[in-house]
Parts: structure tokens; C-alpha cells; sequence
């Protein structure tokens, strides 16, 4: 049975738009595949977090107080999303170490963040790496990896398939405003030393999603950490 680990952004899973549906199509669909892959669930902190980021540095909050919100906002997001699957968690993880431990055939684990520095994307990789995963997928709210922005540039071209050394560079390129965006550099460091593929995939998209979690044939991008 393949181990996979699923990051869902914060912004696909709460973006104010019909949260309630999608959430719930999401729990439905995780359920319908975890008898068929071992799966662990981290989940981002979206506009939940944002609102406490903005409020707290209005009101003279550092980083880490901020991040410190900011990672109690990714855990009540999981606990949410542990609602829907009919198993809310009075405490989430709060390591990778913890979910990996707790993760079981048939049992969905879900967290949120973990300390301060850490993104939820390399928290997943994290997990994954604890879990002896197969992949991660990464349910984003872009349909895949480009060579550039593509709501900002016309020409940006999709990437369907990538070796994690691409995926670095484009990670690392310095002057590539969309860079930051596309993944974590710590995620990707991990990927590349422990041999983890990671799936990109429109998170809204709960279909793609389901292929990319399976293994199959997705509408995407696939990073390639192997060769």
C-alpha cells in the first residue's frame, strides 16, 4: 500500500467561497481512497491565518507572535476538515514525528503547522519523510507548475512533468517573483535527499486531486525525485 501525504493550502481549503461544500467533497473523497492508500493530511492556514496576521501586526505584534497565531489558525483548519470526516480531533499533532506515528492503514491523520519558520508544504514533506512516503501532493490554488505566473503573465506555459533539480531552480531563482510561490525550498531539499515525488494539482479540483493521491494519470504537474 502506498503512503501518501496531502498538503492542502489554506486557500483552497477556506477560501470564503462555498468552504462548507467543497470541504465537504474533500472529506468524502479522502474517505473513499484510504482504504486503498495509507493517507496523512496537513493543512495550511489560508485566510483564517491571514485575518489574525493582519489584526496581530496592527496591534504591534513581531513574527513570532504572528506565526505563533498563524499556526493555531492551520490547526483549527485541520480540526475543521476533522469534522467532515466524521473524526475532529480534540488535539491535532503538532509534530511530524506524532502524525507519522499515528498514521494507519484506513486512518486518515490530519495536522496543521508545527513551529515557527516551518511552511505547511515542507511540514508535509516532513511527515512524509517520517512516514517513509511514496509522494505528496501538493492541492494548490494553481492547476500546476508554470514557467512563469500564469494570472500575471500570458505566456506562461505549464509544466506537466519535472525532475526535483528543475523544480529547485525554479524554487531558488532569485529575481522570479513567482518562484516563492511554487514550494517550499526546505520541502524541496527534503524531496530531493529522501527520494519523495510530489504531485501539484488544482486542490479545488477534487477529481484530480483523487488521480494524483492513487497514483494515476493526473491534470498537473509531477515532480520526479528519482532521476
Amino acid at each position: 500500500m502506498d503512503k501518501v501525504v496531502v498538503s492542502v493550502g489554506g486557500s483552497v481549503l477556506i477560501p470564503g467561497n462555498n468552504d462548507s461544500e467543497y470541504i465537504s467533497r474533500l472529506a468524502g473523497m479522502l474517505s473513499s481512497v484510504k482504504d486503498e492508500v495509507q493517507l496523512a493530511v496537513v493543512c495550511g492556514g489560508g485566510r483564517t491565518a491571514r485575518y489574525y496576521a493582519t489584526t496581530g501586526r496592527e496591534l504591534g505584534g513581531d513574527t513570532y507572535q504572528l506565526d505563533i497565531m498563524g499556526i493555531a489558525a492551520t490547526r483549527i483548519n485541520a480540526q475543521l476538515l476533522g469534522v467532515a470526516l466524521g473524526d475532529m480531533p480534540e488535539r491535532v499533532p503538532e509534530t511530524a514525528a506524532e502524525t507519522a506515528r499515528a498514521s494507519e492503514p484506513g486512518r486518515i491523520v490530519v495536522m496543521g503547522g508545527t513551529e515557527p519558520g516551518h511552511t505547511t508544504d515542507a511540514v508535509a514533506m516532513m511527515v512524509a519523510r517520517e512516514m517513509g512516503a511514496d509522494r505528496v501532493v501538493n492541492a494548490t490554488a494553481v492547476d500546476a507548475v508554470y514557467t512563469a505566473d500564469p494570472r500575471k503573465d500570458p505566456n506562461a506555459e505549464k509544466i506537466p512533468r519535472m525532475t526535483i533539480e528543475r523544480l529547485g531552480e525554479l524554487v531558488y531563482k532569485e529575481h522570479d517573483a513567482s518562484a516563492s510561490s511554487v514550494f517550499d525550498p526546505l520541502g524541496v531539499q527534503i524531496a530531493r535527499e529522501s527520494r519523495i515525488d510530489i504531485s501539484m494539482v488544482d486542490g479545488r479540483n477534487v477529481e484530480e486531486l483523487r488521480k494524483a493521491i492513487l497514483g494515476q494519470p493526473f491534470d498537473g504537474t509531477f515532480v520526479d525525485s528519482h532521476n
